[in-house]
């Protein structure tokens, strides 16, 4: 495999890690979750 390859299958997976996070980020319950998670470690 070459460089060039090696280097965009590395800008495809980052990029596609990147779109799960923000489509995590849609959901609700789940950001409520995060934030109850963050409160609980100043408590």
């Amino acid at each position: 495999m070459s460089l060039r390859a090696r280097k965009v299958l590395a800008y495809v997976a980052a990029v596609a890690v990147l779109l799960g996070v923000f489509a995590l980020y849609t959901r609700p319950e789940l950001m409520i979750t995060i934030s109850e998670q963050v409160w609980a470690c100043f408590q």
